[in-house]
């Protein structure tokens, strides 16, 4: 049987073909996410005019004033994906993921294994995550050669699809919770006349609400049995090889030996091992000096992390600056986008148009249908901006407002964002490339698992939302 061949008439079969045509639609007419950051540029700037009645010149002085303040977080998420893929590319953690791949004996085994991986890794850094759980998942494939490497490669994807958000790298979360990273204007809805003293909001009352982390649980055990049930077996199975992706050797070893004097310094570990000290060291004082600890955990600390290991873990100054430079193309999307977005922002915030889309929620909405009306719209915006940074920088002006006006806990509506945010990439390939690229497969080959994991954890999110909400006070 070809890799073309119909998939196998069972249920999971069926929902593979339907999810393999939508593919193929949105390949076919659906933009870049570019294209969706110019449309609602001018989609944003009529309705100001309109809806919110502010002129013309105001409008324009809002979008080019929001335009670059939203620099420092920009080059913070884009940092979060080099760190992440220098980290997951060093030495070391290749040589653990080889050994951790051959540790399950089954092919419903291994596609599980690689799925929790994704989910709990993402939560710590999901930029890490994206790269190495496909490094992952390719290992496993050469070591089990029975397994459905579509299986497989969609497992590798399912912590973007599912916690990613949640996580202490979620862009919401450490945007929310790190000054330089929040537009002032965002800041003042949040402190709303004195009721949140500074505007921020903490991971205490974000990523690491018991609620918040409740979610996590729930998602893990509920995505891991999808898996262990979708995974196809024997003739149904689809391995590697029938798919024709050639699963390559071990990464080739960089030159160890300087060629000039002039290089001693690029192959030595002495620079690397003297700084990679330094920032530990530095980012251990940093955590005891901190009221507490989760008050440390920043945007900026969180890169500063990844980046000092990444020094350590590449061991010379040669390997680090490799890995960076097969790194930087994957941050080009973000640099391009996010000052659009802020741009954006900027309008929506300057001219009052918050408050208006704010009413709006709040007409069709109470306290307790607000949550899950957030996360199925977010859950639709997702689709068409596929990033949950630049999209919160959109959002979080009149979703905050309206929380404030409904009295909903705002931490818990930044959770509920995030939750609607990580179910879109299960239907919206943009993210899937990095690990696309990495295993040799199109998204029409993962996206019928993807969408099983998405039917499923939609109802169950909005289940989550509402009930878990319901518990939680306002405004913090």
């Amino acid at each position: 049987m070809s890799a073309d061949n119909a998939y196998p008439s069972s249920s999971e079969g069926r929902l593979s073909r339907v999810a393999i045509k939508f593919t193929e639609w949105s390949e076919r007419f659906i933009p870049d996410a570019f294209i969706f950051a110019l449309i609602a540029t001018l989609i944003i700037f009529v309705l100001s005019m309109t809806v919110a009645q502010a002129p013309a010149l105001a409008v324009l002085n809002g979008w080019g004033k929001g335009f670059w303040e939203l620099i420092p977080f920009t080059m913070q998420m884009a940092l979060i994906i080099i760190t992440g893929y220098v980290l997951a590319t060093a030495r070391p953690v290749y040589r653990l993921i080889s050994r951790l791949a051959a540790a399950p004996q089954t092919p419903r085994g291994a596609v599980l294994m690689v799925a929790l991986f994704s989910m709990i890794t993402s939560w710590f850094n999901w930029g890490f995550s994206l790269i190495i759980s496909a490094i992952l998942a390719r290992e496993v494939a050469k070591r089990n050669k029975l397994v459905d490497y579509r299986a497989l490669a969609a497992a590798s994807f399912l912590g973007q699809g599912s916690m990613w958000a949640q996580g202490i790298s979620g862009s919401a979360n450490l945007q929310m919770c790190t000054a330089e990273s929040l537009q002032p204007a965002i800041r003042r809805v949040v402190e709303n006349g004195g009721v949140v003293p500074g505007g921020l909001i903490g991971l205490q009352h974000t990523a690491f609400l018991w609620q918040t982390l409740l979610t996590v649980v729930i998602e893990i055990i509920l995505v891991g049995a999808i898996v262990w049930f979708y995974t196809p077996l024997g003739a149904k199975a689809k391995t590697a090889k029938a798919l024709n992706v050639n699963l390559g050797s071990d990464p080739p070893e960089l030159p160890t030996q300087a060629r000039t004097p002039g290089e001693w310094l690029e192959y030595s570990p002495l620079l690397n091992t003297l700084i990679g000290t330094m920032g530990i060291t530095y980012l251990l004082t940093t955590l005891l000096r901190a009221p507490s600890t989760i008050s440390a955990i920043t945007l900026n600390n969180i890169n500063f992390f990844f980046l000092m290991v990444g020094v350590l873990a590449h061991g010379t100054p040669h390997r680090l600056m490799n890995a960076f430079r097969e790194a930087t193309p994957a941050v080009w999307g973000a640099i391009l986008q996010f000052p659009f977005y802020a741009g954006i922002a900027g309008m929506i915030t300057s001219t009052g148009l918050n408050e208006k889309i704010a009413g709006f929620f709040v007409s069709i909405s109470n306290p307790i249908t607000f949550a899950p009306i957030i996360s199925i719209y977010s859950t639709i915006l997702g689709v068409f901006v596929p990033s949950g940074g630049s999209k919160w920088i959109i959002e979080a002006p009149y979703v905050l407002t309206a929380a404030h006006d409904l009295k909903v806990h705002l931490g818990w509506v930044v959770s509920v964002y995030n939750l609607g945010e990580a179910l879109a990439n299960l239907i919206q390939p943009f993210w899937m490339v990095p690990i696309l690229t990495i295993l040799g497969l199109k998204a029409r080959d993962v996206m019928g698992y993807t969408a099983v994991v998405f039917i499923v954890l939609l109802p169950a999110v909005l289940i989550m939302v509402t009930l878990l909400g319901m518990t939680l006070p306002y405004p913090l």
